[in-house]
């Protein structure tokens, strides 16, 4: 009896003191989980270049002579330009992933030029009509520093709205101006007389350029093909200033100075871009697990 009261005290003694000791024991910490950290909006400079085609418009087309235009007292013109290629190279910086910039250098090639204008004139107390027919062929350099907004991605589609400044250099070369009216000067004094055969008058210009102020508005879509390489689908109405020929010359040769002046031209133009991105923001992967023992 004595022996087994021994061997219980003992094993509580037991008991106690691993109790003890695992009370001092320190609690090892939980493991850690790393979790990835927050990408970041990283920026980047890119190349871009651009193809497409204009549409465009003048507003009017106008000889510096106030004293021809006094003698007419109505006139209806019609003006056309045929569509004409676009080709421009540029470098921009994405701030971030909503807003971008970039500077652009356009070319935008020959397009053939037609206008007439339809007129009611009086010389020497006597009406009489006539037409003017206009030719001519225009091209443009147009230099831009451009910002753009992105407004989100749907389906791997950005849309995007933007506007630019800058200048434009618009020549206006091969100008002829070919007319008929049924007024007869005889030679220039009175007595004049209207009706008779058909008065044809001809006169070509030199050709002439013009640096202006140019603005434009942008919209498109936009699409990622890698982090290197997005594809664009763009719209621009840009506004190139007015245009001018050189000095005007008669069937004689004669000049008495003028110039036509091609006002306010401006262009719908549909383009598609590359954009070629030198920095991505970096792929984030996950540490490696590293084991003990």
């Amino acid at each position: 009896m004595r022996s087994v009261k021994f061997l219980v005290a003992a094993g509580a003694a037991s008991l106690l003191s691993s109790v003890a000791f695992a009370a001092d024991m320190a609690i090892a910490p939980p493991p850690q989980y790393y979790a990835p950290p927050p990408v970041q909006d990283f920026g980047g400079w890119y190349l871009r270049g651009d193809i497409g085609f204009s549409n465009q418009r003048v507003n009017n087309i106008r000889k510096n002579d106030p004293v021809a235009y006094s003698q007419i007292s109505s006139l209806t013109e019609t003006t056309g330009f045929d569509t004409g290629g676009i080709f421009d190279v540029g470098v921009g910086y994405r701030v971030n992933n909503w807003f971008r910039a970039d500077v652009t250098a356009q070319y935008r090639g020959n397009a053939n030029f037609k206008g007439t204008d339809v007129f009611n004139a009086s010389a020497y107390g006597l009406a009489y009509n006539g037409q003017d027919n206009y030719s001519a062929t225009k091209s443009e350099l147009l230099f831009l520093a451009n910002a753009y907004v992105d407004l989100g991605t749907w389906w791997c589609v950005t849309p995007f709205i933007g506007a630019g400044v800058g200048t434009s250099r618009v020549s206006i070369s091969n100008f002829t101006d070919t007319g008929v009216n049924n007024f007869h000067p005889a030679a220039g004094i009175i007595p004049a007389y209207v009706g008779g055969p058909p008065n044809p008058s001809y006169a070509t210009a030199a050709n002439g350029s013009q640096w202006n102020f140019a603005w434009a508005a942008h919209a498109g879509l936009a699409y990622q093909i890698n982090p290197s390489v997005t594809l664009e689908l763009a719209y621009s109405y840009v506004d190139l200033g007015p245009g001018t020929t050189g000095v005007i010359s008669d069937f004689t040769g004669f000049q008495a100075g003028h110039v036509f002046k091609f006002n306010d031209i401006t262009s719908h133009d549909l383009k598609l871009g590359v954009r070629w991105n030198f920095d991505s923001p970096p792929v984030y992967a996950e540490p490696p697990l590293v084991r003990k023992g």
